[in-house]
């Protein structure tokens, strides 16, 4: 019984945790956009961010990560034999860069506020992205395990990567044409 209780709730971290990664590194966008504004809305916009970014990663993202990894660890306790597969060691290769991925996220959290970050609120959108891809090779890894079709899976990685691209190109297109109108918009 402990082990439904452990991977219950290790789903309930997993979701939190994304969820928490998404929107920080959104807010990162935002923040970023911000320092393109005028005062003061520059400096009201990113204290607002600053205190938003903090809240989520503090009492949302790290809870949720912590949560994951301790019940990953109590699904382990409880069925150690999982161990010996290879699918569960290379999810974990792809958790650990996850790992690696949230406390990346403090970083930059400190160079926003200190305005050391010099990272576009574009750069950032394809940061975003970078959770998604993890996401949908850590999943695939838990459901398929040793049975992974790896040619369908690298090709649908590789698509996804290529739409995530490309709408990231396109949004930024429009983000131009739609900021060339307004101007024009103001001039007349």
């Amino acid at each position: 019984m402990s082990y439904y209780w452990f991977k219950a709730f290790h789903l309930i971290g997993v979701v939190v945790w994304f969820a928490g990664l998404f929107y920080l590194v959104r807010l990162f966008v935002y923040h970023a956009e911000a320092s393109e504004m005028s005062e003061p809305a520059r400096t009201i916009l990113k204290n607002q961010y600053q205190i938003m970014e903090k809240r989520l990663y503090n009492i949302i993202t790290t809870p949720g990560m912590l949560v994951t990894v301790a019940m990953a660890i109590g699904l382990i306790w409880t069925e150690p034999e999982v161990l010996k597969s290879g699918w569960l060691h290379i999810k974990l290769a792809f958790v650990g860069l996850l790992l690696v991925y949230h406390h990346y996220c403090k970083r930059i959290m400190k160079q926003l506020e200190k305005d050391e970050c010099r990272w576009t609120g574009q750069q950032f959108r394809a940061l975003n992205e970078a959770p998604t891809v993890l996401l949908v090779i850590i999943v695939l890894l838990a459901v398929f395990k040793n049975n992974l079709p790896l040619d369908a899976t690298t090709w649908l990685i590789v698509a996804l990567v290529i739409a995530m691209a490309a709408s990231i190109q396109l949004y930024a297109k429009k983000r131009r044409q739609d900021k060339e109108r307004l101007m024009q918009v103001t001039q007349e």
